[in-house]
């Protein structure tokens, strides 16, 4: 990973420090797309303009190879930073009985404390007050249309690099930056809304109560707030992945979130997670996510008139495969994995389209308890209304 970038304008000035750092394939990669991701880091406006235009229906026209491209890093940048489904009680693992529930429940209950203690312990679990991670990742894409033989997946490239860092303060209070295909992606939480923005697409705030970002759960880098968003789970069975035996725990989003996360033109119709712990060393081996939602026309709400729906249905899953765990000033987190995702689109009116898209990650660099990390960190853009 490199924290400096030759000045691409000028050959004898000073380095460029990079908020973001950028692994060895991208530096290595062609001038142009390293420009690109420069401006991206400064957050130019003309740059930022541009793109939100080309993606605004009623701006100039673009060329069809463009409006394709935007679309595609878009669609990339939504499946790398999705959020869980609801908010995370606070510290309710650490003080809830395992007594006077459901087996199915109270099950849940036993292995999330076994969870905890596999992590570092309770006492090291609520130690900590913030956090930090580096991370880069490789990202692969391949599509699906109507007209392709059933199975049959059409592949985007060799793929595209990318870095991230997360810093969060606690589950309410997180940044979040990625970099990808040239583009940046800000997303963040001040413990009152969560926003994010891109180069792409300008700032907007995700309805419903404020959630962490999905990232910290499925790469493992935050025991605490697992354990937490798992307490209310139930165990469903068995499964085995990387021959380890795990325990199969379920967690679905209540309808009054469903509710706070819809609006007029959006249903979000249910979302779950799966979480996979290990039979052997507790730890969590595998995190299941599934989203469906329901886009409406604004002109045509309510059924369509030969009785289907007037929407347009989003479904997402993913799915990601965590191992090496470290130990951390006493706390285990994992290093590496590998997350599979799809998005489905289909519904009265659309052509059914599937992209599918494989990422693998490492954590370059992680960390807890950070001095001088103070909430006006995390505000929002100066831009965002929001009360």
């Amino acid at each position: 990973m490199r924290k400096l970038c030759p000045n691409v304008d000028q050959e004898n000035a000073l380095e460029t420090v990079l908020e973001v750092p950028i692994p060895e394939e991208m530096y290595n990669g062609p001038i142009p797309e390293m420009q690109a991701w420069l401006k991206s880091q400064a957050f130019d406006k003309a740059s930022e303009t541009d793109a939100c235009v080309a993606l605004d229906s009623n701006g100039p026209s673009r060329p069809a190879g463009q409006m394709a491209r935007i679309s595609e890093i878009h669609m990339l940048m939504i499946l790398g930073s999705p959020l869980i489904p609801c908010a995370i009680p606070h510290d309710r693992a650490f003080s809830r009985s395992i007594h006077d529930r459901s087996i199915q429940a109270s099950t849940a209950r036993y292995i999330i404390q076994q969870y905890i203690a596999a992590t570092g312990g309770q006492e090291a679990l609520q130690s900590v007050e913030s956090m930090y991670a580096v991370g880069k990742l490789h990202i692969c894409t391949s599509a699906f249309y109507k007209d392709m033989e059933e199975g049959g997946m059409r592949p985007k490239g060799s793929g595209e690099y990318g870095t991230y860092v997360l810093w969060q303060k606690s589950p309410e209070l997180w940044y979040f930056d990625l970099i990808l295909a040239g583009c940046m992606l800000t997303m963040g939480c001040n413990g009152h809304i969560a926003w994010k923005q891109s180069t792409i697409k300008r700032s907007c705030i995700n309805k419903g109560p404020p959630r962490p970002l999905r990232r910290s759960l499925q790469q493992g880098l935050d025991p605490r707030a697992t354990a937490n968003i798992f307490s209310g789970a139930v165990c469903i069975g068995e499964k085995t992945i990387s021959e380890e035996e795990c325990f199969i725990l379920k967690l679905d989003a209540s309808p009054a979130a469903l509710h706070d996360r819809s609006s007029d033109g959006v249903e979000v119709i249910h979302h779950t997670i799966w979480g996979c712990f290990s039979q052997r060393t507790g730890l969590l081996m595998q995190l299941e996510d599934s989203q469906l939602l329901c886009m409406k026309n604004p002109t045509r709400l309510g059924p369509s008139r030969d009785g289907g729906d007037s929407g347009v249905f989003w479904e997402t899953h993913s799915e990601s495969v965590i191992s090496d765990y470290r130990n951390i000033n006493g706390i285990n987190i994992a290093h590496t994995g590998h997350t599979t995702g799809t998005m489905l689109r289909y519904g009265n009116g659309s052509v059914n389209h599937k992209l599918k898209v494989d990422e693998t990650w490492v954590i370059e660099e992680a960390d807890f308890n950070l001095w001088g990390l103070t909430p006006e960190y995390f505000l929002p853009p100066a831009d965002l209304k929001w009360e």
